[in-house]
């Protein structure tokens, strides 16, 4: 298994699984004693040797033809790895609802009441203006599921922004995969469904839908064919997250939870960032968006040889996928240049250990949640 691949599977104990930062190696002679240790601190000597090693394994780079074809073939490389590892390759993700309690509708619905509850001080009465108009947003996702919410006898505001009176009615009146749902989940990247699967069990509130989508046409064929998949309550479809051109089969300002789950380092840096510009114009105002990723000097990103390095922190691996290491400050670039706001920006440096063999190996991953703003900045 190439190391890159990990994505902590020590992570479910038990079933269970204590938030990271929990378990803190206070005595080194301990080490062998847990599989995994949160919060390890790396020594001056560790980080700079880390940073040799990529500068390292990064002087000779994948030549510019086999880069393109690395790029054009995308979709072909992860077909084969889903074609050869099918649905055996990763395990399900259930330690998501102990990191992203936000995956929980019920969760997230009552942080939305909290978060219009702050608001509502400094809002003004809609009808009076029309930078006001942006407050109404929120209101009208709700009225497309409710009959009432008690402003029947209120006059519409008279210069109500022309954008969202649109976007109102496209999604009342749109007919698209879950839109009698009150509580809509998207994961981008979904692989064999290790995501969407957990959530489909672990939550069965009729008022939830999830969405799901891979570049791998082999993967969202495993997810559909999966004895767990229920198209009443989820949609599963092949989308290309940097194809400008192909719409989601959502609207925009209809999610209330986007999922990236080592997904964002498998493309190109270059179209990372208007990946997450069309994302975010999917996501309610106060909806959030989850991600964890790979982060700079991990394990793997150290593993890789010579010969394997397609720009700076960019990798292939031997089947043809590829890989960036990000730090927290570029994701932050990613998610406030899209108009998000941080919740979260953590990095988990994590000592996993191999109890059997004496090995230790130091990971590093970045979580993440942005949300974005209730109202907009817009005038």
């Amino acid at each position: 298994m190439d190391a890159s691949y990990s994505e902590g599977a020590d992570a479910a104990v038990c079933g269970k699984r204590q938030q990271f930062g929990n378990r803190f190696l206070s005595d080194p002679a301990r080490v062998f004693h847990h599989n995994a240790w949160d919060s390890v601190e790396w020594s001056e000597e560790q980080a700079a040797a880390a940073e040799r090693k990529v500068q390292e394994n990064s002087t000779q780079r994948v030549c510019q033809e086999k880069q393109v074809d690395y790029e054009i073939n995308a979709n072909k490389y992860w077909n084969d790895f889903y074609k050869i590892h099918e649905n055996g390759f990763f395990k399900d993700r259930h330690w998501l609802f102990t990191e992203f309690p936000e995956l929980a509708p019920s969760q997230n619905q009552n942080d939305l009441k909290d978060l219009l509850s702050e608001n509502k001080a400094s809002e003004v009465p809609a009808c009076r203006s029309s930078e006001d108009g942006s407050g109404l947003i929120i209101e009208e996702q709700h009225s497309c599921s409710s009959v009432s919410l008690g402003h029947k006898t209120q006059p519409p505001p008279v210069e109500e922004n022309v954008t969202q009176k649109l976007r109102h009615l496209e999604i009342c009146a749109d007919e698209f995969p879950g839109s009698s749902a009150t509580y809509r989940i998207l994961e981008v990247g979904c692989g064999v469904g290790n995501t969407v699967f957990p959530i489909l069990q672990t939550n069965n509130d009729p008022r939830l839908f999830v969405y799901c989508c891979d570049f791998s046409s082999t993967a969202v064929e495993l997810v559909q064919t999966n004895s767990a998949y229920d198209p009443s309550r989820c949609f599963a479809f092949v989308h290309d997250l940097c194809d400008e051109d192909k719409s989601y089969p959502v609207p925009g300002d209809s999610l209330d939870v986007i999922i990236l789950i080592f997904v964002l380092s498998a493309i190109i840096p270059d179209k990372m960032q208007k990946a997450i510009n069309r994302l975010s114009r999917l996501l309610k105002p106060g909806g959030m968006m989850l991600l964890r990723d790979y982060g700079r000097y991990d394990m793997a990103q150290l593993r890789f040889k010579k010969g394997q390095c397609l720009s700076e922190n960019f990798y292939v691996r031997g089947d043809g996928t590829r890989v960036y290491f990000f730090t927290q400050d570029e994701l932050d670039t990613l998610f406030t240049t899209a108009g998000l706001e941080k919740v979260q920006n953590l990095v988990d440096r994590r000592l996993q250990v191999n109890r059997g063999k004496q090995l230790t190996m130091y990971r590093v991953w970045i979580q993440c949640k942005y949300r974005k703003p209730l109202l907009s900045n817009t005038s």
